[in-house]
């Protein structure tokens, strides 16, 4: 006995539908999955101990600044004498243990650098749980520090992740200047290129750079490596025309982790900021 063509033609009709819906599903339990977790996947922290000793070949002091539900751990690398004050946002993953050397650079240039965990991070409480809650506890660390130095001796800087935190309040407020490392265009530009296949309503987390660096009214540096495969070097280019005032770009033959070692950063760093002096040493 055999089927007729009609008869096999709907059974192929309804086999695709079929098809069609569990790849639907997959996709939306998928989607769901990120919406709800998607903290796992961008933010990467390591914890501390509140009594872990943290060793740096500079002095540095601890802080610990109260945000809502929470307390950040902070740092405060002190130089002598020092032109101004760099507050530092870094990137997703680590905590100031492994981030803390990078303050050298500042402090042998005569700043006092101060640079914060985000919650979760290291020694600081609680977990992140919205870009809003990020960027009031930016906030609230931006004006512990401007309790203690004037704004207009404040450098504000981040790399990576923290180069949006940096760029939302320089958008916000009236700092000397502004230092971006690896900077992004966005978080969502950053999931087109890695999840091309997500909505954007499902990020939880756009960090809109191209939105705010616009209003920014200070200075704007921005120092890249060439070789960055995460944030690619073009990101930092597309920036520089949304930016409605003074601005660099500083090129380093690096890729995204090594971008301090990289030829070419230190010379960056003289260009802005100055020279290392012995005033800073």
């Amino acid at each position: 006995m055999t089927f007729p063509r009609r008869k096999l033609f709907q059974i192929f009709v309804h086999f695709l539908s079929l098809a069609a819906l569990v790849v639907f599903g997959v996709w939306a339990l998928f989607n769901l999955y990120l919406y709800l977790h998607q903290e796992r996947l961008l933010f990467y922290p390591v914890p501390l101990a509140e009594g872990a000793r943290l060793v740096f070949p500079r002095p540095a002091e601890e802080h610990f600044i109260p945000v809502e539900g929470a307390r950040l751990h902070a740092l405060r690398f002190p130089a002598k004498n020092p032109r101004a004050t760099v507050l530092f946002f870094h990137g997703n993953a680590g905590n100031l243990a492994s981030w803390g050397s990078a303050m050298d650079p500042f402090v042998v240039r005569g700043y006092d650098a101060v640079i914060v965990d985000y919650r979760g991070f290291g020694k600081s409480g609680g977990r992140i749980e919205s870009e809003a809650q990020l960027r009031d506890d930016a906030e609230t660390v931006y004006q512990w520090v401007v309790a203690r130095t004037p704004e207009d001796r404040v450098v504000l800087a981040g790399r990576s992740l923290g180069s949006g935190l940096a760029v939302y309040l320089a958008s916000r407020h009236r700092p000397r200047r502004l230092l971006l490392q690896s900077a992004y265009v966005s978080m969502l530009d950053v999931k087109r290129r890695i999840y091309p296949y997500v909505p954007g309503f499902v990020l939880r987390y756009p960090l809109r750079t191209d939105r705010w660096i616009g209003a920014v009214s200070c200075p704007v540096d921005l120092i890249h490596g060439r070789g960055d495969e995460l944030i690619p070097y073009a990101s930092s280019e597309r920036l520089l025309p949304l930016i409605r005032t003074e601005k660099r770009l500083f090129p380093v033959e690096a890729g995204h982790d090594d971008l301090g070692d990289g030829p070419g950063y230190e010379a960056a760093l003289d260009a802005v900021l100055g020279p290392a002096t012995p005033v800073g040493k």
